[in-house]
C-alpha cells in the first residue's frame, strides 16, 4: 500500500514555522479522514495538522517542543490505492513493508529532519520588517547583534561611550555581562511576536485624536437585545459602516501610492495568555450587528484558547480595542503594522451634560473614544471626521 506524507501546512501569511506541542497518536495507530494527528503552536494560535484520508501511521518524524518549517514532512500515513489516486499521489512513496530490502540488511529507520531556524516571510507590510533605533552601528556590532537575535531597539538602555554617543562593541559586551546579574526569563513566542509588531508599527508617525460619546442609547439598545452585543462590537460595526461609506482613511501608503482596501474586514483585540490576538470579522460593513454577535463571541473564545482559524487571522484594515474593560478612560493604542487605523473605547462613566431643551444639567453615561492613525496617510481633519461619524453611529444603535 502507498504512503502519503503529512506536511506542515501554511498556518498564516507571516508564519514560517510551528512548534509541535502534542502527539495524540503513535506509529501503527489507525486514523480517520480529517483527524488531528499532530498539534502545533505558532506565535498566534494552536492548531491541528490533519489527515487527508483514512489510513495507518507508519512513522512520525517530529519531536515534542521542536519547531519545523512550513512544508516539512512531519509523518507518513499508509493509505489505500484508491485514496492515493484520488489525492493525486500516484508517486506516493511505497510502504516500507513492500520495499525490496535484502534479508541480511535491516530496514532503514526514517531520519528525523533537523529543525531549521526559519525567518518568517512577511508580505504586504507598509513598513520595513527591521526597525533601526541607533543612528550608526559598525559592521562588527551588527554581526554580533544578528548572532544574538537582537534589534537596534534593544540598545535603548545602553549609554554609548563612542563618538557622538555611539554604542561601541565594548559598551555592548559590558551591557550583556551586566544582564547576567539580573533574573532572566524567556519571553513567550506570543510576547516576541507582539514586540516585533509594535517595533515595526512605531517606525511610522502615529497620531491620535479623541472625543467623548454618550452611550445611553447604546446601553438601552443592548439591554433590549438578545443576545446582547458587547460594547466593542458596537464600536466595530460603527467603524465598519463609516469605512464602508469612505474607505480612503484605511488605505496604506506603499512607496508613493495609496493601496485602498478591497473589503471592510475589521479586527478586534482579545487579551490572551501573555499577549493579544486580533480575530477578524470579514465584510463587517455588510453584516448586521445582530448577525455578528454569535461569530464575535465564537472568535473571542477561540482567541483565548489560541485556536483561531486561519480564515479569521490577518488581512484586516483596522482594529477595535475596548480598553475600558480595564477601567481605563483614555489610551493611545498603536495600529498593527499592516493597518492604518485603530479605534479605542474607554470605560463609561456618569457625567453631567447640559440639555438645551430642559435648560439644565442631566446625568448621561459617557465614554471616551480614540482613533490612532498613520499620519502619513491621514491628517487630523480626516481622522476627526471619521471619528465624528463613528460617534454619530454609536448614538444611533438602531442603524447598526
Amino acid at each position: 500500500m502507498p504512503r502519503i506524507p503529512i506536511i506542515m501546512p501554511q498556518l498564516g501569511e507571516s508564519i514560517a514555522e510551528a512548534t509541535v506541542v502534542a502527539l495524540p497518536f503513535q506509529v501503527g495507530d489507525d486514523v480517520e479522514n480529517d483527524q488531528e494527528i499532530i498539534e502545533v503552536e505558532t506565535n498566534k494560535a494552536t492548531m491541528g495538522v490533519t489527515t487527508p484520508c483514512r489510513g495507518r501511521i507508519t512513522d512520525l518524524l517530529v519531536e515534542l517542543q521542536m519547531s519545523y518549517p512550513v512544508g516539512a514532512t512531519l509523518a507518513h500515513v499508509e493509505v489505500s490505492d484508491e485514496d492515493a489516486k484520488r489525492l493525486g499521489l500516484d508517486e506516493a512513496s511505497p510502504s516500507p513493508a513492500l520495499a525490496e530490502t535484502p534479508a541480511t540488511q535491516a530496514s532503514p529507520v526514517p531520519e528525523k529532519p533537523r529543525p531549521a531556524r526559519v525567518e518568517p516571510t512577511v508580505r504586504g507590510l507598509p513598513v520595513p520588517a527591521n526597525a533601526s533605533g541607533a543612528s550608526y552601528m559598525s559592521p562588527r556590532m551588527k554581526a554580533r547583534m544578528q548572532e544574538l537575535g537582537l534589534h537596534a531597539a534593544d540598545l535603548a538602555g545602553i549609554a554609548g561611550s563612542g563618538a557622538a554617543g555611539r554604542v561601541t562593541i565594548d559598551d555592548f559586551e559590558k551591557f550583556l555581562t551586566k544582564l547576567e546579574e539580573h533574573r532572566l526569563s524567556p519571553a513567550s513566542s506570543m510576547r516576541v511576536a507582539v514586540a516585533d509588531a509594535m517595533r515595526r508599527s512605531w517606525t511610522r508617525p502615529i497620531a491620535t485624536v479623541g472625543s467623548s460619546v454618550a452611550l445611553d442609547s447604546l446601553l438601552a439598545h443592548r439591554k433590549a437585545s438578545n443576545p446582547k452585543p458587547g460594547p466593542a462590537l458596537y464600536a466595530l460595526r460603527a467603524l465598519a459602516l463609516a469605512l464602508g461609506e469612505n474607505s480612503a482613511p484605511a488605505g496604506r501608503l506603499i512607496g508613493e501610492k495609496i493601496v485602498h482596501p478591497t473589503s471592510i474586514d475589521v479586527g478586534f483585540a482579545v487579551e490572551a495568555e501573555d499577549g493579544v490576538l486580533v480575530p477578524v470579522l470579514r465584510n463587517a460593513d455588510a453584516t448586521s450587528l445582530a448577525e455578528l454577535v454569535a461569530r464575535y463571541a465564537e472568535l473571542v473564545e477561540l482567541a483565548r484558547q489560541r485556536r483561531l482559524p486561519v480564515s479569521a487571522q490577518g488581512g484586516s484594515i483596522a482594529t477595535v480595542t475596548n480598553f475600558g474593560t480595564f477601567g481605563l478612560e483614555w489610551a493611545t493604542p498603536i495600529p498593527l503594522p499592516e493597518q492604518t487605523l485603530v479605534l479605542g473605547m474607554g470605560a463609561g462613566r456618569i457625567v453631567p451634560r447640559w440639555d438645551q431643551v430642559q435648560e439644565k444639567f442631566i446625568p448621561v453615561t459617557e465614554a471616551q473614544i480614540t482613533l490612532s492613525f498613520d499620519h502619513r496617510v491621514l491628517d487630523g481633519g480626516g481622522a476627526g471626521r471619521l471619528l465624528a461619524r463613528v460617534s454619530e453611529l454609536l448614538q444611533k444603535p438602531e442603524l447598526l
